[in-house]
């Protein structure tokens, strides 16, 4: 979304009331803080945040009026139980003014996302959506997988509902128009054609196999068929393949055959028939006990590029019509909104998040709820996908709520955990040793929350485990309790579980008891014999040990929460090793750029050899003057 990152596009007058004095909630001291800032608040479009005693935000809200909105939080027998306790805790206000409306809803959804306030309706997801990018940097443009920012130029197709969705289309889309996936630098070093060639998926353009005239026509029909002409591409395939066969070239025509087979299998696994709908994202909302379930198809050309339920949170209490219109405009904060958006109901806000979208898009978007033809169909689709979503996320969530109560109980916890960090180590004989923290809550794994810990201390032994533990133990509690010593925060885990035996447990303790944090649960994890799952121990602080029967639904839970902390600390470490892999020695060489390194490792060959050249043989080296190997010589040899 093409929205600003802060409120600074804004015209802002902001300013800050507050009434000093009573930090537990307190209705009328709350009220006496909001009538306050209606003393001196303006009759115009804005955004205003609540904010408790400590500053924390409770709420963001959207006004047309500010003045007219902000009153009726004074006006305390008409609020809901749930403001009425928003309002007891609230002691001072923000305000910011805006030239319109669309604007403050767009800044609205800004300011949620960055303070995540309780009060608010919040998109639970926050992951990034995974876009195909086809490149257009380079004479051979690339196809690949993209999440993040959109900064480089070429052509971006999502969003995707999922990584699994994406990699799917990208195997298909290799067979069908034969573009390179590698990167730059790889490209530009081969001498022959690589693997994806041989297995036709490549056309092999970084040795010449085919023109940058023909290659260009193989993005061009990518292009086509990612926008949605894929009834253009697949006739031009068949008219190439019937002319091949003609001419009895009948290799070629297996080629065209093939890559219309690819075609078909994109097509034929669409789970949703959209034709005919263009580009557009359906919504649809299902409700059962305070609970809500956002279902959405992403249609991109009459493609169905995938579907996902959303769970939003601080719903208890909120319209369903104020739930979908929050959840909206804080989905397309990161996601650019297609031309049309199909709803399973109309909202009191339609015209104005259209307006704001549009705004967000540069262009008309039209927000629409189906009365006839293929369009209800799929709201149907929608709606039913809603409601078995729903259905299924509470029989878990009962499950899970049992299973946190169990694990109350064996973990001898005040109550069930609401945040439990669980912690791994990852090293190869101690090189590109990390860390690596994992939380989870009720709801399943926090993965905004996951740490990795760099292991670099100098008294940290290499492959010494239980230090590397107390070094990750030490940093993450050390400043938690220079931060929060008070406990003030939702930082604090409820429980702390650790990947090993007695040795890791007994690290941690001593760490906890030197910082002085002694109300940490935290139990180690050790596996079973001969490494066997479901026979795994579990090791107290005391001393004291238990396992599990093997089908228990806890230990189940338990195992799931190591597993994850497992894979995200090697996937730390293999990314720390990758980045290791192409560190030189020449990278700390003053004056010697990118091209020069490169120029000296294809000259000798490897970094050690240009380290052990005599002064004569630097001086030889394409592209190195003379003052240039006297300074790399006297950096290796100690002239410096």
């Amino acid at each position: 979304m093409s929205a600003p990152s802060s409120p600074d596009r804004f015209n802002e007058e902001t300013a800050t009331y507050a009434v000093r004095g009573a930090e537990k909630p307190d209705l009328e001291a709350g009220v006496a803080a909001i009538r306050n800032v209606l003393k001196t608040l303006p009759s115009r479009p804005g955004v205003y945040r609540m904010l408790d005693a400590r500053g924390d935000v409770l709420y963001v809200g959207k006004a047309r009026s500010l003045k007219n909105r902000v009153t009726n939080y004074t006006q305390a027998a008409r609020l809901s139980i749930r403001l009425k306790r928003m309002v007891a805790q609230t002691r001072s206000m923000t305000i910011v003014t805006t030239n319109n409306e669309a604007e403050a809803l767009l800044l609205e959804a800004q300011l949620i996302k960055r303070y995540r306030p309780a009060y608010n309706v919040l998109l639970r997801d926050d992951k990034s959506f995974p876009f195909i990018l086809l490149r257009a940097d380079h004479g051979f443009p690339r196809i690949q997988k993209h999440r993040g920012a959109r900064k480089i130029k070429g052509d971006y197709f999502g969003p995707f509902a999922s990584a699994g969705e994406v990699g799917r289309t990208l195997n298909a889309l290799q067979k069908l128009f034969l573009l390179r996936s590698c990167t730059d630098s790889f490209f530009s070093n081969r001498d022959r054609p690589c693997l994806l060639y041989q297995i036709k998926r490549c056309s092999a353009p970084c040795v010449g196999r085919i023109s940058e005239e023909d290659y260009a026509e193989l993005v061009a029909d990518a292009r086509d068929f990612l926008s949605g002409k894929s009834t253009k591409v697949q006739a031009k395939l068949a008219d190439a393949m019937q002319t091949a066969s003609g001419n009895m070239d009948f290799e070629m025509a297996a080629v065209y055959r093939d890559r219309l087979k690819a075609l078909t299998f994109i097509q034929g696994s669409q789970a949703v028939n959209a034709d005919g709908v263009g580009d557009a994202d359906i919504f649809a909302l299902a409700c059962k006990g305070g609970t809500m379930c956002i279902q959405a198809f992403f249609i991109r050309g009459g493609q169905n590029w995938g579907h996902r339920s959303f769970f939003p949170a601080h719903t208890n209490d909120v319209p369903e019509d104020e739930v979908l219109t929050s959840f909206l405009v804080q989905f397309y904060e990161d996601v650019p909104p297609p031309r049309t958006i199909l709803l399973d109901r109309t909202l009191s806000e339609s015209e104005l998040l259209a307006e704001a979208l549009g705004e967000a898009a540069g262009g008309k978007v039209t927000i629409a709820v189906p009365q006839r033809g293929d369009r209800v169909r799929l709201i149907k689709q929608a709606k039913r996908n809603a409601e078995e979503a729903l259905d299924r996320h509470l029989a878990e969530s009962t499950t899970q709520a049992k299973v946190f109560r169990e694990m109350a109980e064996l973990f001898e916890l005040d109550g069930p955990p609401d945040r439990i960090e669980i912690y791994d180590n990852s090293h190869i004989q101690g090189t590109n040793a990390v860390g690596a923290m994992v939380v989870a809550g009720p709801e399943g794994f926090r993965k905004g929350a996951y740490r990795k810990f760099n292991i670099k201390r100098p008294e940290t032994v290499p492959g010494d485990d239980f230090a590397m533990m107390r070094e990750v133990m030490e940093r993450r509690f050390g400043r938690a309790q220079r931060e929060d010593p008070d406990r003030e925060g939702k930082e604090w885990p409820d429980l702390v579980l650790i990947d090993g035996g007695k040795g890791q447990v007994s690290a941690v303790k001593a760490i906890l008891d030197e910082l002085g944090i002694e109300d940490v649960p935290f139990i180690g994890v050790s596996k079973g014999p001969d490494r066997n799952a479901g026979r795994e121990t579990f090791h107290f602080p005391d001393g004291r040990e238990f396992t599990l029967p093997v089908n228990a639904p806890v230990m189940f839970h338990l195992q799931r929460l190591r597993d994850e902390a497992h894979r995200f600390a090697i996937g730390a470490h293999r990314q720390k090793r990758a980045k290791a892999i192409g560190v030189s020695s020449l990278d700390d060489v003053p004056g010697i750029g990118p091209a020069r390194k490169r120029a000296l490792l294809l000259h000798f060959g490897t970094a050690r050899a240009v380290r052990n050249a005599a002064l004569e043989d630097l001086q030889k080296a394409p592209g190195v003057s003379r003052a240039m190997a006297q300074g790399i010589y006297d950096f290796f040899h100690g002239g410096r």
